[in-house]
């Protein structure tokens, strides 16, 4: 099966178009082998490797799949290696950003604040 399409089917991408894309610039590697082209082979048993939203993703491939099917069909495709520690937090979980809403504006000191943090570099625009 070609790589665009598993990637699509075992639903890391939305399009195959995008997951076809992605394979192209080359940012995949079967077994350790880097892959330029999106209709390179896919087996059971290969490991691929590529980054995908700010982390690196090891998937085992389980199974081939005929149909892009529901998110429970298409778990039952792969294996991910990566160790529960390492898997990104939900955006849930993050604090926010910006203030609540109804908190009106910052005070003086919540500038003065705000301004120290942005100053000593731990803010990246």
């Amino acid at each position: 099966m070609r790589l665009d399409k598993w990637l699509w089917h075992a639903r890391f991408f939305k399009s195959r178009s995008s997951a076809g894309t992605f394979t192209a610039s080359g940012n995949v590697r079967i077994n350790g082998t880097r892959q330029t082209r999106s209709s390179a082979r896919v087996r059971p048993g290969d490991m691929l490797t590529f980054a995908l939203h700010g982390h690196v993703r090891v998937i085992e491939v389980l199974s081939l799949s005929v149909r892009r099917g529901p998110a429970v069909e298409a778990q039952t495709l792969y294996h991910d290696h990566e160790p529960p520690s390492l898997k990104p937090k939900s955006e849930r979980d993050r604090p926010p950003a910006q203030r609540a809403p109804g908190a009106g504006r910052p005070t003086k000191r919540d500038r003065r604040v705000q301004d120290a943090f942005i100053e000593k570099g731990n803010y990246q625009s």
